[in-house]
Parts: structure tokens; C-alpha cells; sequence
């Protein structure tokens, strides 16, 4: 018999068993009852559905190809209008999916269904709306080839509903509650159900390193994020619903996935705020702050997305703004200037290229991209450089175990690949 995906979480956490992301977070659009009238579809964001005997709930909906097929497997499970869609925030991969559903409930001639979201998610609209260019490229950098170009150019689904602290909703028999928590996003919600005992948790809970620092977009919530946790520890959920990852039976077994990434956070926050009060710079900081081995060794903690090291700069950044205590960054001469004129006291940008090569191969290597990176500015078009730069990336990212690093170093990789002669090229 199939392990069920309750099963295989409860052998993840009890057992503290790791066999790869992918074993921990489906994707494949398929569907799972997880418990009487809650049902799930595995997406790159989870859609999840709660059947309230006059209607169904529909809490995120992920990208138009997994609401399309969450649609096709909600019909054969319950062929009921989908009455409510709440957002738990407003990334594109949870909502992108909704106008799937409006337009579906329209062809069957059904009322369209309400959208529930936070007040700041409308905000959060607006300025997708004001950075499409730049999110595409971003983007791009964040996710490589996944990422389709255009993804931000089309027309919201804007919440008809939004509160500002907490909403109480009902569906029929059905009252749930609406929580207002900072973490990833500032308009995130969480939705409680009491009477089923089971909490929808948005991307408050990811089964990686939460995703606190993220270096390309907008400012996230450490310490809120572990408050947040800690508050839904005490509502004692006995499932626990993530938007990515493995859903969690077990009120004990929840209680310890929560404290665990609320304790990781805790303590960066206070290393972090401990050595900026003691007036230690940025740099000092991010070398000397780490979160226990053995919390990062949970299966639902790996780095395999975000990381600490970036979690720390967001910290800085929240409480101690952008600039990082090295005078010279203040207001610094443009990048290409450094580069060559540390070039020229280097002997040539061939030279810091082949110093950038010496300390790849000792495995130092974020000397390595340092040097790399002024030898190609000092020389943009020098094919020597580029193949330099492109073998120290490609070597990076293969040393690393975020989502994040490793796609931002294959970026670089590729842009000076594709400067070389096709012999110089080839992998």
C-alpha cells in the first residue's frame, strides 16, 4: 500500500529522516483527501480546499496550470460551487491561479466565488504592478529556467473582502478564523478551523529554512515569523496545512516542526541585534552568526531555498537600514572604477582572472568570485576572463545548498558562458 503523505511526514519528523526536496514537497498536481473534507492539490504552491457542506473553500491557488487541475479534481471529489478563496498573501504563485476559478464558475453559470485576503494585499498588487520589468528579471535570476518571462503582466484577482487583524468567516456550519501574521510577507493570513482542528499556514511554514531573507525582494519578518508560529502552537492544531511541503498530523508532532523554526529564528534575531548593539559591523556579523547544526539538519529546516546567512542581512536591514558600517560604502566610487584599478595593482585583469582560478581550485571561493567579478568588469570583453568567471560560478554553484545561491551563481555562469567562442563554451 502507498505511504500516504500524512505517513511520510510523520516518518520524516519522528524519524528525522532527509531524502531531498522533492520527497517533501510535491509538486505533481495530484490529489489527496487528508482528512474528512479537507483536500489538497500538490502545486508549486499547495491549493488547498475544505468542503463546508454549502460550498467549498478554496485557501490559495497557486499558478493557472495547477488551478486548472485542482479544478478538474475538485469536480470528481465534490461538485459543489467553490464558494470562498482566501489568499494566505499575495505572491503570484498563490493567487495567480484565482481568475481559473472566477472564469470556471462563469462557463457553469455559478456565482463566482469571493475573494478574502488581508488589507495589505491590494498594496502588494500595486507595486507588482509599478515593477513588472524588474520582477521578470529577478526573477529570472531566482528560479532560471522555471521562470517564464511575462509571468506579472496580466490582470489581478483583487480580494472583494479584507480585514486588517482577524475576520471571522463563515460557510455554512463552517467558522473559521482569519489571522493577520507578519513573516515572509507583511499581509500574510493564517486560517483556523476549529471544529476540523486544522490550520492553513500560508508560506509560514515552507519544510525549508523559512524564507526570511530572500537578497532580491522586498523586507521580511524574522521575529514576527517565530511569534507567529508560537501563537499557532497554542491554538494546538491536530493538521497542519502547509502551502508547500507535507501537510502534519499530530498536535505534539506540529507543536515541535513550529517550536523548532521559531527558536532558529529567535536566535539569529538576538546573535544579530546582540552584536549590532555592541556595535559590530555588517560584515563582522554575517561571519559570526550561525544558526545550531542540528536544527538545520531537521528535515523540514534545510536550507535548500533560503538561508541564514540572508536571513541575517534582512535583520540588519529592518532594524539598522542599508548602510553596512564600512565608511567606504557610504557613497562608493562605481564598481567598474574599483575593479580596475585594483587590475592595474594587480598586473592586468588576466592576472586577478588567474588568481580567481588559483583560490577556486584551493576551494576558497568567495574570494574567488570577488576577484573574478572585478577582473570582468576591469575587462568586459576579454574572453580569458569570462571563461575564468564563467568555471569560478559554475564551481560555486555547485558548493551550494540554497535555491537561491545556486541559481544567482548559475546566472553569472551563463552570462560569461555565453561571451565565449563555442569551443571556449562548451561545458
Amino acid at each position: 500500500m502507498a505511504e500516504s503523505l500524512l505517513e511520510r511526514s510523520a516518518r520524516y519528523i519522528d524519524g528525522s529522516v532527509y531524502e531531498g526536496p522533492e520527497s517533501i514537497n510535491p509538486v505533481d498536481r495530484s490529489f489527496h483527501e487528508i482528512a474528512d473534507g479537507v483536500g489538497m492539490v500538490c502545486g508549486f504552491s499547495h491549493i488547498w480546499t475544505l468542503d463546508t457542506g454549502e460550498g467549498l473553500v478554496v485557501v490559495d491557488t497557486s499558478q493557472p496550470d495547477w488551478a486548472s487541475a485542482a479544478l478538474e479534481h475538485l469536480r470528481r471529489w465534490r461538485d459543489v460551487p467553490v464558494d470562498t478563496i482566501v489568499y494566505t498573501h499575495g505572491h503570484v504563485d498563490h493567487v495567480s491561479g484565482a481568475p481559473v476559478f472566477r472564469d470556471d464558475a462563469m462557463e457553469r453559470r455559478r456565482p463566482s466565488p469571493r475573494v478574502v485576503a488581508h488589507d495589505a494585499v491590494g498594496r502588494r498588487f500595486d507595486r507588482y504592478e509599478l515593477t513588472r520589468g524588474y520582477n521578470d528579471v529577478i526573477n529570472a535570476r531566482q528560479f532560471g529556467r522555471r521562470y517564464r518571462a511575462g509571468f506579472f503582466d496580466f490582470d489581478w484577482l483583487r480580494p472583494q473582502v479584507t480585514y486588517s487583524d482577524g475576520l471571522e468567516l463563515a460557510v455554512g456550519e463552517t467558522r473559521m478564523q482569519l489571522i493577520h501574521e507578519k513573516g515572509e510577507t507583511d499581509d500574510h493570513t493564517i486560517v483556523w478551523v476549529p471544529q476540523h482542528g486544522v490550520l492553513f499556514t500560508g508560506d509560514l511554514v515552507i519544510w525549508a529554512f523559512p524564507n526570511a531573507g530572500n537578497p532580491q525582494k522586498a523586507q521580511r519578518f524574522p521575529l514576527e515569523w517565530a511569534a507567529a508560529l508560537r501563537r499557532m502552537i497554542d491554538l494546538r492544531p491536530s493538521l497542519l496545512a502547509p502551502a508547500h511541503g507535507l501537510p502534519v498530523a499530530g498536535t505534539e508532532r506540529i507543536a515541535r516542526v513550529l517550536d523548532d523554526t521559531a527558536t532558529a529564528l529567535e536566535g539569529l534575531v538576538a546573535d544579530t541585534l546582540a552584536m549590532m548593539n555592541a556595535g559590530a559591523s555588517l560584515d563582522e556579523i554575517l561571519h559570526t552568526v550561525r544558526v545550531p547544526t542540528d536544527l538545520l539538519e531537521r528535515p523540514y529546516l534545510r536550507p535548500s531555498y533560503d538561508e541564514p546567512e540572508f536571513v541575517v542581512r534582512n535583520i540588519w536591514r529592518l532594524y539598522g537600514g542599508w548602510h553596512d558600517a564600512n565608511p567606504a560604502r557610504l557613497k562608493p566610487p562605481p564598481d567598474h572604477a574599483v575593479a580596475a584599478e585594483v587590475a592595474a595593482l594587480a598586473g592586468g585583469a588576466g592576472a586577478l582572472a588567474r588568481r580567481a582560478a588559483e583560490l577556486c581550485e584551493a576551494g576558497e571561493l568567495r574570494l574567488a568570485c570577488q576577484l573574478v567579478e572585478w577582473a570582468a568588469q576591469a575587462a568586459p570583453a576579454d574572453e580569458e576572463v569570462h571563461a575564468a568567471r564563467a568555471e569560478v560560478y559554475r564551481v560555486r554553484r555547485g558548493s551550494e545548498l540554497s535555491l537561491m545561491a545556486r541559481n544567482i551563481f548559475r546566472d553569472a555562469h551563463y552570462a560569461s558562458k555565453s561571451r565565449l567562442q563555442p569551443e571556449q563554451a562548451a561545458d
